[in-house]
């Protein structure tokens, strides 16, 4: 598996990947993370344009993607029920998602990112139990509750040194 930056023309695979995610999440008990078409297309072609999307590829197949970047994001300043870590400079992960269940993906990815700076984070709603169990088996820790831009909560995990 290899892990690269989203093409234009991967669009549309990325696009199924992330209705086969919300269809998996739905029936996992997690209908209202990417409830209305989450993410949008306009989003994911904005993300590949900035360089902040990703795609796992194994053998030519697009089996996983997510967003990416190295530097502040908004929605983590304010954080209840505990703290960051640290304050040091740190990794973003969002929107990740793939195609199939159970490959080790995700645990790919952390690697991937983890291996560009050793200090990440992330968010999850609270009924993602599945992704939950995938960011504490890969190391990252609960550090408490964040507000994404609606105003919703989600729970903050990071990885660090």
């Amino acid at each position: 598996m290899i892990i690269r930056k989203t093409r234009p023309e991967d669009i549309l695979s990325v696009m199924e990947i992330y209705e086969s995610a919300r269809e998996f999440m739905r029936s996992t008990g997690n209908p209202e993370q990417w409830a209305g078409g989450y993410p949008p297309r306009e989003l994911i072609e904005g993300d590949v344009r900035d360089g902040h999307s990703y795609v796992a590829v194994d053998e030519g197949e697009i089996i996983g993607t997510f967003f990416f970047k190295i530097g502040d994001d908004p929605t983590y300043l304010r954080i209840d029920g505990g703290e960051w870590i640290n304050d040091e400079k740190y990794g973003v992960i969002h929107r990740i998602a793939m195609k199939y269940q159970g490959r080790g993906i995700a645990s790919k990815i952390y690697d991937y990112c983890y291996g560009i700076i050793n200090n990440l984070r992330i968010d999850t709603h609270k009924d993602n139990l599945p992704m939950q169990r995938s960011l504490e088996k890969n190391g990252f820790s609960r550090r408490g509750i964040i507000y994404i831009l609606g105003g919703d909560e989600r729970i903050a995990y990071q990885k660090t040194e």
